[in-house]
């Protein structure tokens, strides 16, 4: 995230929306926490932020924000998160690389406070958005990655369909 405000900052443009994919947090903190700071700190309140997760592991949107443990067997200690509930598995089928129940606790708490958005997208439309991106890029993103694809496809279409000129950053790790 400090790398691509730096990046925009050279190209003297600003980040309208910044979306990463979302399994465990790590990659989409990475990226966002630098535009969540700019919000929190009143620097920059206009940034959209959007964590992208699977459909079949959503776990901001459809999870509870409670206490759970981070491992599956429960021998870590409770962390308060967005979660599916330790015991959950996944579809053996599901194949996108995000599977883990949970969300990191510093995500879940910027998503609680409003600070960052979520959606939620299903399997085939985000391996379609991957398949356009190869196509389109000549760059095959990695399954999670295909999920910031996703919504940076689909946020862009939005802004088209509104006729409004958006600079869309997403994180293809």
């Amino acid at each position: 995230g400090l790398e691509v405000k730096k990046q925009l900052e050279k190209a003297d443009d600003a980040a309208d929306i910044v979306i990463g994919c979302a399994g465990g947090g790590s990659n989409f903190a990475g990226l966002s926490f630098p535009f969540a700071a700019d919000k929190l700190t009143g620097k920059n309140k206009k940034t959209r932020i959007i964590a992208v997760e699977p459909a079949a592991c959503p776990s901001l949107t459809k999870g509870s924000y409670v206490y759970d443990f981070g491992d599956t067997v429960g021998l870590t200690p409770l962390v308060k998160m967005h979660t599916l509930g330790h015991t959950f598995t996944p579809a053996p089928l599901h194949a996108g690389g995000l599977r883990y129940h949970g969300m990191a606790p510093l995500v879940c708490k910027l998503y609680d406070e409003g600070v960052i958005e979520a959606r939620a997208v299903p399997q085939i439309a985000t391996f379609q958005a991957a398949v356009q991106f190869a196509r389109a890029e000549g760059i095959l993103p990695a399954p999670e990655a295909a999920h910031a694809v996703r919504g940076a496809i689909d946020e862009a279409l939005q802004a088209k369909r509104e006729g409004k000129k958006k600079t869309i950053v997403f994180n293809l790790c």
